[in-house]
């Protein structure tokens, strides 16, 4: 009696299984220092992403998160009812727009900057300078401004020898937003150049000696081969920036704020705070978190078509 032949089909799984096994014991060790990353995204990124559950619930910590009763689109409705809503999205939207208008191009630029340094000391020196304000808590950053604008500090003193009187930048409503503008550019702009960096040192330097020869001034050198090479780096820090486009940052806003600015300061971050913290409304915050998601979603998918549309790869 014959016995049944395996299939050409079977063999190549098996083979392939084979194979895969084969290289998992290849690469354990590389496996191993994988998983510590895996377990972090699992444990803090996608697990507590069912907790946006209670964001369609009247959530009670004493009824827990399964018998909480459900209430649907409920808290949206609220919060878009709320007179507070246009007030939070103007200010969450024109802090947005500032960040990427003044801060996202000041890492491009600096970059170019250190990238046209010929003198390796000089160079290396600058860096370390522009890149130590982003190991500084925001708290210590927020602490010096007020002790250099408040009475009696060194740029409210200069302040009144230049203009001849007396600005209260911590309390005027105006000067919030450039304060904090201005804290993010110095905190974090030599630590955004080291991406751009790396892509400027893939530049091929054949290229600039080309133009040279063609007669291209370091301008048209810029214009025509830097910034190509790093075109489609910007592209994608642009898309994943524009992901987070009204997440202002809380800490730097919570110590910013004060009740006399407080009709500019107050954004999204900062209200989540107040709302779901310190008066226990856990499922309306957390529909307001959603909507931000949400958001943010809508714009890196636009973003990324769009980008294609012009010729970038895009982030996918």
């Amino acid at each position: 009696m014959s016995h049944p032949q395996p299939t050409l089909s079977a063999n190549r799984g098996a083979k392939t299984k084979r194979s895969w096994v084969g290289r998992m014991k290849k690469d354990r060790w590389l496996y191993l220092l994988l998983l510590p990353g895996l377990l972090y995204f699992l444990v803090f990124k996608y697990l507590p992403m069912w907790g946006v559950l209670i964001a369609f619930q009247n959530y009670s910590p004493f009824l827990g998160f399964w018998n909480s009763p459900w209430v649907g689109l409920g808290h949206f409705q609220t919060f878009f009812t709320n007179p507070d809503f246009f007030r939070l999205l103007r200010n969450t939207f024109i802090l947005a727009v500032y960040d990427l208008v003044f801060f996202f191009p000041a890492p491009i630029i600096a970059a170019l900057l250190l990238n046209e340094i010929r003198v390796g000391i000089f160079k290396r020196l600058v860096q370390t300078f522009i890149y130590i304000p982003h190991f500084i808590s925001m708290v210590i950053v927020a602490s010096m401004t007020y002790v250099l604008l408040t009475t009696g500090g060194v740029l409210q003193e200069l302040i009144v020898q230049l203009t001849g009187h007396r600005i209260n930048m911590l309390s005027d409503p105006d000067w919030f937003r450039p304060l904090i503008i201005l804290q993010i550019m110095w905190k974090e702009t030599g630590w955004g150049t080291i991406i751009f960096l790396a892509a400027l040192a893939s530049v091929d330097v054949e290229q600039y000696e080309a133009a040279v020869v063609d007669g291209a001034s370091r301008f048209q050198r810029l214009l025509h081969i830097t910034l190509p090479a790093i075109t489609g780096t910007i592209v994608i820090l642009l898309i994943l920036r524009l992901g987070n486009f009204l997440d202002n940052g809380f800490e730097q806003i919570f110590l910013m704020t004060n009740s006399l600015n407080r009709t500019v300061a107050d954004v999204f971050d900062t209200y989540v705070y107040f709302v779901g913290i310190t008066q226990g409304a856990f499922s309306y915050s957390t529909a307001i978190g959603l909507f931000k998601s949400l958001v943010g979603i809508v714009l890196v998918y636009g973003s990324n078509w769009l980008a294609k549309r012009f010729g970038q790869e895009g982030l996918y």
